[in-house]
């Protein structure tokens, strides 16, 4: 039991940690859609196709998707804070310099930059977060780390256009970017709070439970999978709703949109649920599974059942608070499942089967284009619950030490 007075003070310093470490992530995910709404702009300007322009958003999500590992590796070894100021440097001046951008070229030579700096997001925060909150209100800070990320995405895309058309895209940027400054020197200024992980012990350390061996072992492969997949899903549903809703019931795409950004609206809540819950049970592969499966009725229903169209909004709707609610429990699990000091790796390998799972998002759309616009959403669902099965075999598995095969 830690002292009395530590008990005491420690939880005063978690909310503004929580806030200075989801304003950086809020970021990060902000410059990741920051660079869309300005292609029509970035078309005439510098003569190049939307196939092209797409390749810079592109580049900066697979380097920050495939940096996230090997960068978590050097969080567990050296600390989380010094790669964390560099990172959002990084990520935050690359934006900025794209105002002074003379050509295509030096756009995806910053957002090459940009995803370099954003790779160390996850596993910096994760580790600082493990390190630095009071256990008790660690769900919380995970699921408002969830939640900034969420904003950031939700936020980037009007923000950008409406300063682009008022000041012009170069000022926006220059703008943007410079955002990241205040949130550095926060890391800076709050240095002496912000505590790394716990390490592990030298006999631990040297047992085989860490490195690429403890990423291989099958409890982790199984949460790699278990994320990719559940991204996927989600990110069928977010990109072929407004369109499978129109080809099945004939609903008009204004609708369609209302649905989809009631089931934003839902995910948005359901985090902030999922967070209070987590803090207050351990039952969290119960929590996990329980909703993801009311949230595979409320899809299938969607796409089975024809119904007035705010009877659909309100199913999208609890569809998202049933998977929002279900995300924090699962960061919690994952944190839980990570030996002492291993989290920036854990966290890193296992995050990087979100980007993954985005990626191959055209396959659910493959359905769509085949005439096959009644198997979508069933799709959708049959992709959460084989996530499902992963996330069991992972924690039961996790429960019981990693071992090495013998020499």
């Amino acid at each position: 039991m830690p002292p009395q007075g530590i008990a005491q003070t420690e939880p005063d310093r978690d909310w503004p940690i929580i806030g200075l470490i989801g304003t950086g992530h809020f970021l990060s995910h902000f410059y990741m859609l920051c660079l869309a709404p300005l292609f029509p702009m970035w078309k005439e300007e510098f003569g190049v196709s939307y196939t092209a322009l797409g390749f810079s958003v592109a580049l900066m999500s697979t380097v920050t998707a495939v940096l996230q590992t090997p960068v978590g590796f050097l969080v567990d070894k050296h600390g989380a804070r010094p790669f964390l100021v560099g990172g959002t440097l990084l990520m935050a001046l690359s934006i900025s310099a794209m105002a002074f951008a003379p050509g295509y070229w030096a756009i995806l030579l910053l957002s090459l930059l940009s995803g370099i700096g954003n790779s160390v997001i996850h596993p910096a925060d994760y580790a600082i977060l493990a390190g630095s909150i009071n256990k008790d209100r660690m769900g919380r800070a995970f699921s408002m780390h969830t939640l900034t990320g969420n904003l950031g995405f939700a936020a980037a895309p009007p923000v950008i256009a409406a300063l682009a058309f008022a000041i012009g895209w170069r000022e926006a940027l220059l703008l943007v970017g410079l955002l990241g400054i205040p949130v550095v020197c926060g890391i800076l200024w709050m240095s002496r709070i912000l505590k790394d992980q716990t390490k592990p012990r030298a006999e631990a350390a040297a047992s085989g439970n860490s490195g690429a061996s403890l990423l291989l072992s099958r409890p982790m492969l199984m949460f790699f999978v278990f994320f990719w997949l559940s991204s996927m899903a989600g990110s069928g549903f977010q990109a072929f709703a407004i369109p499978v809703m129109e080809t099945l019931w004939g609903m008009p795409v204004a609708i369609g949109s209302t649905l989809l950004t009631g089931y934003f609206i839902g995910n948005i809540l359901g985090v902030l649920v999922g967070g209070w819950f987590a803090d207050r049970s351990k039952k969290h592969g119960v929590f996990v599974v329980g909703l993801t499966l009311v949230a595979v009725v409320f899809i299938l229903a969607l796409g089975i059942i024809p119904m007035p169209s705010l009877v659909a909004i309100a199913v999208a709707l609890l569809a998202g608070l049933a998977l929002g609610a279900s995300r924090t429990p699962r960061d919690v699990m994952v944190k839980d499942a990570a030996p002492p000091g291993q989290i920036g790796k854990v966290f890193g390998f296992i995050s990087s089967g979100l980007p993954l799972g985005g990626a191959m998002t055209p396959a659910v759309g493959l359905l769509l284009d085949a005439g096959l616009a009644h198997l979508v959403l069933p799709m959708v669902a049959a992709l959460l619950v084989l996530s499902l099965f992963c996330m069991g075999t992972a924690r039961g598995e996790a429960r019981r030490p990693v071992s090495m095969p013998a020499e």
